[in-house]
């Protein structure tokens, strides 16, 4: 094979990498035709369309962040601090007299002078610390802070007690003899010598309100106190309090013993009977014998029987209770080294003060009302150290403060629920006139449900003091969500995090509810929460409402503001579905989207109703435009309502409000109709026709129109008119307009190119490339678009297909840019027309002494570099166009030369049978070209033809012509008539029986409208009946339907009638009286599927055989291109075939 005949186009290979199609959606094209800054709301002018666009583009960009529901990652965009919410002093605790705060002083002084117990590791033990930290909280001068200081230790000391809860033990011995124990505990104070501390006639008095009295009768407290006894167990549970008064602090401890009930006279019994004992005296007598007859259990032997069984003993110093209390597991001492004890006890022990000789105490104030004022006096003091604006203050209060609080409040005998309610209102109340981290507000709350679950109640004094707090606090907090938007923006991730807590701190209160005797809320706080939701959300409207759009302003004024508010409203019902609804439904069961949304729409509704009932009468273009932003941004609302599942938009306010827009949409439409051409044209009056830079084939106006059409169908898609009828109208409409402005864009391209000035001797023209890849373009994009405008068909419309006015709209645009595509593509290969022919005649002139390979490689080389310029210059699709386009070419000016040489050498055809080929493979290019399917197609297979015919005899062209009318049959449909025969060959008599039994539906040749038909019956070709005559049917006059039934016999050997091309040919002709006769038609019928002519018949005759309807026809391309090539033959038998043709050619007229 030669080596030209691998050759492939390097360049057609790449088509399949090159990029195709880049669409700029980003910005406006740059290359000179750059837009202004986008411009003021106010700044459109109609007629210019950079400005109207520019108009468009931003309400786009709005309609951009409206897609689907919001999420919270793209709201929360600013972690700032919170802004600082409303504070009030008057909300806080009163005001103490000076008188109120002295004593407190003295107090808060005489709670570190007196203090008492172990100082956890985190307190500060430090007695001067403490005293110069309160010198500072109440701000004293050193003089006075030492004369008060001075008068508190010379005060009485307080009178000490020891609170003891026994809970329970663990693991006890077992003592019984069925495994278990009957435990109880027996507990009292003892001092260092193990002793019970008896009386001395020398102590001194302990202080007593009642002056001068003395102590005598019965003891007030026993100093020996047991618990009950648990039966059969080893873990046994008492839960038991005591309160044992203290002598010595420093000295005196807690012994406790624990025994195994056996009998029932025991120590149990024993100890009942303190009552009955006078005076400390005999208590000691009584508590010896004990601890003796306890300490001989402890060392007898295992089979000694005694009346209780000892199980274990604690020995607590008092002064090692720690000042805050303490609840822990104490480890069992044996008594002696004799004794064999095991297992735990829980005691919870704390040591207060019952008697304290303070002004406060002396003038009936409780310990509670004191930890009060001290707590509040110390947190104020406190704060103050933080931030001046900070609003993240957790409440740590330092090591003295925390010391002296922790005091008083086990001195005060407080109760952890004592301490939680008291810290909850103290911080609280300070939060109204402070602002707090809600964190730590969350925090007492939960601290206070805890104490309040185990607790259970309090008096009532101070559950009042309790509700009270919590109705101040709720006040408080409903104030805040009445402005919620202020106070906790929902772009502030701080912010919503403070509501966050805030909501929970509510929920909490309301768990509260049922839990008091005297309830602080009249009705459910929920209620309350939605109510002042409400009103916030008609506050923050009216609001917005008169700063934007007041009622006063004229109608076209008040438009803009409207809308603004729509706006603002919109990004509002965002905030609300992302961020705050599912705060309020979590935490306190308030449906605060649907809430919001409902009253919002509504009010914004009755704005639009109101102002588009007054702007209707005036409507102008700048009206038209501020309608249709306006009617855009209710229609959102409406969607976004829609689009959250299980809600109906139907029921809303703002159903049925596009009703009042329809006028100010159609004429805004009008207006896009206009501006649309003006952005056109300003786009080409600047485009050089160059491309837009390295990546991008086509030109800056190309961009400009596609992303106008892009715009449109954005705009379309965000205006989703809702009435079907009134929508097909709008869409209907503006889908003409997009196809108007397509073709108007494509004559502006025309006329920009046609005036351009072309290179000489440029056989590749750039702009041209450069618009055809515009045009290109252009259908994409507007094809794209106008698929996007589809509009709703109700029930009838099938879903996923274009109705049909934009169906039929959107072939019609693309039939009309393919045809500009084709013309521009003619226009760009007829610059090639006269290379193409050079070439090709230079293939033809080569002389037989070269070959092949080497008389194409000029046209084949040539070809390569213009294709080369092509692909660099055109899209994928361009350059397909352009392909084709010049293979059409190729093809012609060959079938020019091969008519221009007669009487040529059978190699000359076989050089340009070698030429097609190489063609096809050059332009095939191993498939990255075109496809071989429409390479050997259309005028492929008539040259193709015609290089075979021409290298065929006379006889086989003559035959190729019979083939030929014989194909035809099926190829065509019934335009000239039908023709019923009957055939047979008949072997006995060696002849073939034809007859021509009617016709129908012939054309109609004469004035009148009819016809006078005949049917010339003969066959062919010649050379194989040389010796037969053609015959004829009779005339049937003034018909289009004759019936002749007429019988000829054709005297012909079977073998001639088997050979190739052999045929029965019937032409229908019309007979005229005065001029020649017309052709109406012709059909062959091969005579190889005849009956008797491949095998005898046996039996019957012509007429006994079915008969045949052939389709009259007109001799097509190929038939005639057969007998052109006989034309060009010398013999003479291929002339007298001609000749006998052209006589019959006389009469054929062309076809209808």
């Amino acid at each position: 094979m030669s080596t030209l005949l691998e050759i492939k186009s390097s360049v057609l290979r790449q088509v399949q990498v090159c990029p195709s199609f880049r669409r700029r959606t980003e910005e406006e094209p740059a290359s000179g035709s750059a837009d202004p800054p986008e411009p003021t709301a106010g700044a459109w002018k109609p007629g210019d369309g950079v400005e109207f666009f520019a108009q468009m583009r931003l309400i786009l960009k709005k309609g951009e962040g409206r897609q689907g529901l919001p999420c919270p990652e793209v709201l929360l965009r600013s972690s700032s601090p919170a802004p600082a919410e409303p504070v009030d002093p008057s909300r806080g605790l009163r005001t103490l007299s000076q008188e109120e705060v002295d004593m407190l002083y003295e107090e808060a002084l005489y709670t570190v002078l007196h203090r008492a117990g172990t100082m956890g590791p985190d307190q500060v033990d430090d007695e001067e610390a403490l005293l110069s930290y309160l010198q500072q909280v109440f701000g004293t001068g050193p003089e006075e802070h030492a004369a008060a200081v001075e008068r508190v230790k010379k005060a009485k000391a307080p009178t000490y007690a020891l609170k003891v809860s026994v809970m329970r033990a663990k693991n006890l011995l077992a003592k019984d003899p069925n495994g278990f124990s009957d435990p109880y505990c027996m507990l009292g104070i003892l001092p260092a010598s193990g002793a019970v501390r008896e009386p001395s006639p020398h102590k001194e008095q302990r202080f007593s309100f009642r002056k001068g009295s003395k102590r005598g009768g019965p003891l007030p407290a026993k100093c020996i106190q047991v618990t009950e006894v648990k039966s059969s167990t080893l873990n046994p549970v008492w839960k038991e309090h005591f309160l044992f008064e203290i002598e010595d602090v420093g000295t005196d401890q807690l012994h406790l013993d624990i025994w195994d009930h056996d009998d029932d006279v025991s120590l149990v019994e024993a100890c009942r009977k303190l009552n009955e004992v006078i005076g400390l005296k005999g208590v000691s007598r009584y508590f010896k014998q004990i601890v003796k007859s306890a300490r001989a259990n402890g060392t007898a032997g295992p089979t000694e029987d005694h009346t209780d069984d000892f199980l274990g003993c604690l020995n607590i110093p008092v002064r090692e209770v720690p000042v805050a209390g303490e609840d822990r597991w104490f480890k069992l001492e044996p008594r002696s080294s004799a004794s064999r004890v095991q297992g735990d006890c829980q005691l919870i022990l704390k040591l207060i003060t019952t008697q304290r000789d303070t002004n406060m105490s002396q003038r009936g104030r409780s310990g509670f009302l004191s930890y009060l004022l001290l707590l509040n006096r110390l947190l104020q003091f406190e704060h103050r150290a933080e931030e001046p604006n900070s609003s993240s203050w957790r409440g740590e209060l330092s090591g003295p403060a925390a010391t002296v609080l922790c005091l008083h409040g086990a001195q005060s005998n407080l109760s952890a629920l004592q301490l939680a309610v008291l810290h909850w209102q103290v911080s609280s109340r300070h939060h109204q006139t402070r602002t707090l981290d809600y964190g730590y507000l969350l925090g007492l709350l939960e601290d206070l449900q805890a104490h309040w679950e185990e607790a259970g109640s309090l008096p009532q004094e101070q559950e009042e003091g309790l509700a009270d707090s919590f109705s101040a606090f709720s006040e408080f907090g409903l104030q805040l969500l009445r402005q919620l938007r202020d106070y906790f923006p929902a772009t502030n991730s701080t912010a919503v995090y403070r509501l966050e807590l805030l909501l929970k701190c509510l929920g909490k209160l309301q768990l509260f509810q049922p839990s008091f005797e005297i309830c602080p809320f009249e009705t459910e706080l929920n209620m309350d929460i939605a109510a002042a939701l409400k009103r916030g959300n008609r506050e923050w409207f009216d609001k917005l409402l008169n700063t934007q759009s007041p009622r006063e302003q004229p109608g076209p004024q008040r438009l803009a503001g409207l809308i603004k508010l729509a706006d603002t409203i919109y990004e509002d019902l965002q905030s609300c579905y992302g961020i705050y609804a599912s705060l309020f439904h979590s935490i306190i069961k308030v449906d605060f989207f649907t809430l919001t949304f409902r009253q919002l729409e509504r009010l914004v509704a009755e704005e639009a109703w109101v102002l588009t009932e007054e702007l209707s009468p005036k409507m102008t273009l700048e009206v038209a435009l501020g309608l249709f932003e306006l009617y855009l941004t209710l229609a959102d609302i409406q969607r976004f309502w829609s689009s959250i599942p299980g809600r109906d938009s139907r029921s809303l306010a703002l159903a049925g409000i596009h009703a009042p827009f329809l006028p100010a949409v159609k004429l805004w439409l009008q207006v896009l109709r206009d501006q649309t051409k003006w952005r056109l044209q300003g786009a080409v009056d600047v485009d050089t026709l160059e491309p837009m830079d390295a990546s991008s084939k086509h030109s800056s106006s190309a961009a400009t129109a596609s992303l106008c059409f892009s715009h449109i169908q954005e705009l379309w898609a965000c205006l989703a008119w809702p009435d079907p009828a009134q929508a097909q109208t709008l869409g209907t409409q503006l889908s003409q307009d997009l196809c108007e402005a397509a073709l108007f864009y494509t004559e502006l391209l025309r006329k920009k190119v046609d005036a351009q000035p072309g290179a000489a001797g440029e056989a590749v023209s750039e702009p041209l490339c450069v618009v055809l890849n515009d045009v290109e373009l252009l259908r994409k994009a507007a094809g794209q678009a106008l698929r996007g405008l589809a509009w709703p068909e109700g029930a009838a419309g099938l879903e996923g297909t274009l109705p049909r006015p934009l169906l039929s709209c959107t072939q019609a645009l693309d039939e009309d840019l393919q045809r500009e595509a084709r013309t521009v593509t003619a226009h760009l290969t007829s610059k090639m027309v006269g290379d193409v022919r050079k070439y090709v005649q230079h293939v033809s002139l080569s002389p037989d002494s070269i070959q092949n390979d080497e008389a194409v490689a000029p046209l084949l080389k040539y070809l390569d570099e213009k294709l080369a310029l092509l692909n660099a210059s055109l899209v994928k699709e361009n350059l397909h166009r352009v392909l084709e386009a010049l293979w059409e070419l190729l093809l012609q000016a060959i079938l020019q030369a091969l008519g221009a040489n007669r009487d040529v050498s059978a190699d000359f055809y076989g050089r340009f049978h070698f030429t097609l080929e190489a063609l096809v493979n050059f332009f095939h290019a191993e498939g990255q070209g075109l496809p071989l399917e429409s390479l050997r197609d259309g005028s492929y297979k008539r040259l193709e033809e015609e290089l075979r015919l021409h290298q065929c005899s006379t006889r086989e062209c003559i035959e190729q012509y019979y083939l030929d009318k014989l194909k035809q049959r099926s190829m065509e449909h019934n335009r000239f008539g039908r023709l019923s025969v009957r055939c047979h060959y008949e072997a006995a008599e060696q002849r073939l029986a034809v007859e021509v039994l009617h016709a129908a539906d012939l054309l109609p040749l004469d004035a009148n409208g009819l016809s006078d038909p005949f049917v010339i019956v003969e066959l062919g070709p010649p050379h194989l009946f040389p010796l037969v005559r053609s015959q004829r049917t009779q005339v049937k006059s003034r018909t289009l339907h004759p019936v002749y039934d007429e019988l000829f016999y054709f005297s012909v050997p079977a073998e001639a009638c088997r050979r190739r091309g052999a045929c029965v040919l019937f032409t229908v002709m019309d007979h005229d009286w005065l001029s020649t006769n017309d052709f109406a038609g012709e059909a062959a019928l091969g005579l190889g599927s005849v009956g008797g002519v491949a095998r005898p018949q046996v039996g019957g005759s012509a007429r006994a055989s079915q008969p045949v309807t052939l389709h009259l026809r007109r001799p097509r391309a190929q038939v005639r291109s057969a007998l052109r090539m006989l034309e060009g033959r010398p013999n003479k038998e291929a002339q007298e075939f001609v000749k006998r043709l052209r006589e019959l050619e006389k009469y054929m007229e062309a076809d209808p």
